[in-house]
């Protein structure tokens, strides 16, 4: 946060970004927050960035361009495999009885 000095021989100044007139003093001390705001930033995007991660049709932050299809389509497959192969072992499950009650 800089400050123009629009009369430095009484020490006053004018803060720019709220056009406060205001008397400068000894006993008080100014600090930037244009770094820590810089370092909000960053973690806004990130806090942004984990809540898209809960949606498979959001981008993510460090992604490729064109992949925001991908989780959905992971979990597709993924389903498709899972769903097969307990098929199966129920069919192997059911076939295995019916051979144990002799009905073959």
């Amino acid at each position: 946060m800089d400050v123009a000095r629009i009369v430095p021989e009484f020490h006053i100044l004018l803060d720019p970004m709220s056009g406060v007139v205001a008397e400068e003093r000894e006993d008080l001390i100014m600090f930037s927050l244009v770094p820590i705001q810089a370092q909000l930033d960053i973690l806004e995007d990130v806090a942004d960035d984990l809540m898209n991660s809960l949606e498979p049709d959001k981008e993510l932050l460090s992604t490729y361009p064109g992949r925001e299809e991908t989780s959905r389509i992971a979990g597709v497959y993924a389903n498709l495999f899972y769903g097969l192969v307990i098929g199966l072992i129920i069919a192997f499950m059911a076939a295995m009885a019916i051979v144990v009650m002799g009905g073959i």
